[in-house]
This record gives structure tokens, C-alpha cells and sequence, in this order.
């Protein structure tokens, strides 16, 4: 089956599996990436595993897939209520890759696994890495981990072909940005405003302008995330980065009104986004 065009509801991921085929395939057709944020575990494992292939079947190009932890200093009380909820439910680091690898027996929609460094200290970062690809992750983001903060990882997951993606903030200096993307593939990750995630009513007027500077400055593409809560934030966000990322829009959607809620806001944002570049 050739899979360079969207299957399974809408993903544009090729046949290599892989972050960079999944941009450049939107791209291609002059659209953006969207990814959406799924939290092992939250609500059930068995419901996380159902918005996993939703989301897929829904047009998600790339997925994250967050690994629980006790201590998510950088997220906001949606991903806290989501994460503590996994936790309780029993959801560990080796339960969400056994979860991404019954995923991947089901699609083929790249997923970045989203943790925090503790949970991969734990489990062993060899370890980690090893079990992290062989369940089928394509990449990994860390959120406390800063560039140049631990080579040993970097080295470890270029030689296992993970994609470390990186975080950029409104705050993240130029003459920092080319050290923080020479040790990124696949996407780079712009926070659309500061402090913890969370979905909001309003973006920065200036959010164009800042991926201006960020484009004369690396190469890789650059998805924007933090507070996208609506198809028309979506769109716009659209018309100016490669990607979108939603997180806590999602989960709050999830929440209220159940997983099949979620897929269909999903959806919406496929389609708001698809009419902005369109």
C-alpha cells in the first residue's frame, strides 16, 4: 500500500516513518503538520490507545505521546490532572511503550515520546533509548532537559535514529537558537508564549514575526504549541509555522465529553488549518 497520501483517516506520513517525511509531505501540499498531545493512560489505558488511532485517523501527521511523571513542573492543570490520573490508573514508563507499540501495530503515524528526565534516568537511558525505538517511537522530547545538558543521551539516541526535538521560548536568545537546533532533528518546538502549558483564548500578535526570526536562523521546521484551543488559533498558527501542537484543548475535550469528542475537535482543527493554507 502506498502510503505517501494520507491513510487511515488523514495522516500524511510516508511510507519511511518518519518526522521529517511527515513535514515535508504537508508541506508539499501546502499545509501544516498537526500534532496532537496524548497522555499514557488519561482517561484509561484502553481510551488513550483509542484517541491514539483517532487522532491518527483524524489527520494527525505526527503524535506525542506523554510518558506520566509525579513532578510535571512545566505543565499546566489540564496535563497535572491528566498525568496524576495515569499515575493512579497504574500507567508506568515500560506501560506507555508497551501502548505505543500496540499503536503501531494499528497505524504508522510517527510519535515523539514527551517526558521528563527523571522517568528516563529510571528506567536506564540504554535501556530507555533501546525500548523506546523497538516499540516504535521516531523521536523524544525531554522537557528539562537543556542543549548540551547531557551528551550522552544526544549521542545515544542519534545512534539508535531517534529525533531529539527541542524546545524554543519567546525568551530563547538568537545567538542561542543555532546551539539549541545543531543538536535537533526532526522539528523544533516553539512555546507561543512563557510559563506552564495550558489552553488559551488569545495569541501574541507577535507570533508571526518571532518565526520570521526563527527561520533566518535555522532550518529545521518549527511547530508552535502552548494555549492552541481553538480551530480558528489553529489556523492561524497555520498560516505562519510548519506545525501545530495541541495539548490541554484536547485533554480538556477528552474530559468533558469523551474520546470521540476529542477526535472530532481534532478534526476541526484539520480542517481549519487545511482552509487556511489552502
Amino acid at each position: 500500500m502506498d502510503q505517501t497520501e494520507p491513510a487511515g483517516g488523514g495522516s500524511a506520513v510516508g511510507s519511511d516513518l518518519s518526522i521529517a517525511h511527515a513535514f515535508r509531505a504537508r508541506r508539499d501540499r501546502g499545509q501544516a503538520t498537526l500534532i496532537p498531545y496524548v497522555c499514557a493512560g488519561h482517561p484509561t489505558r484502553d481510551a488513550s490507545l483509542e484517541l491514539l488511532v483517532g487522532a491518527a485517523d483524524a489527520g494527525a501527521d505526527v503524535l506525542e505521546l506523554g510518558i506520566p511523571f509525579s513532578d510535571p513542573l512545566a505543565d499546566g492543570p489540564t496535563i497535572q490532572r491528566a498525568t496524576f490520573e495515569a499515575l493512579e490508573g497504574g500507567m508506568t514508563v515500560r506501560g506507555a511503550l508497551d501502548l505505543l507499540r500496540e499503536f503501531r501495530a494499528a497505524r504508522r503515524t510517527p510519535v515523539v515520546l514527551f517526558s521528563y528526565l527523571n522517568p528516563i534516568h529510571r528506567f536506564g537511558v540504554d535501556h530507555f533509548v533501546t525500548a523506546a525505538r523497538e516499540a516504535g517511537a521516531q523521536g523524544l522530547l525531554v522537557t528539562d532537559l537543556p542543549a548540551g545538558a547531557d551528551p550522552s543521551l544526544e549521542s545515544r539516541l542519534a545512534r539508535e535514529g531517534l529525533d531529539l526535538i527541542r524546545l524554543l521560548a519567546p525568551t530563547t536568545s538568537a545567538d542561542r537558537v543555532p546551539e539549541i537546533a545543531q543538536g535537533a532533528s526532526g522539528f523544533l518546538y516553539y512555546i507561543s508564549r512563557t510559563g506552564v502549558t495550558g489552553a488559551r483564548e488569545a495569541l501574541r500578535e507577535s507570533l508571526a514575526e518571532e518565526i520570521g526570526k526563527l527561520r533566518s536562523l535555522v532550518d529545521l521546521p518549527i511547530a508552535v504549541g502552548f494555549g492552541i484551543s481553538s480551530p480558528e488559533q489553529a489556523a492561524l498558527v497555520a498560516g505562519v509555522s510548519d506545525g501545530v501542537v495541541v495539548g490541554s484543548a484536547l485533554l480538556d475535550t477528552v474530559d468533558r465529553s469523551g474520546v470521540e469528542a476529542g477526535v472530532r475537535f481534532l478534526a476541526s482543527l484539520r480542517e481549519a488549518m487545511d482552509r487556511e493554507r489552502s
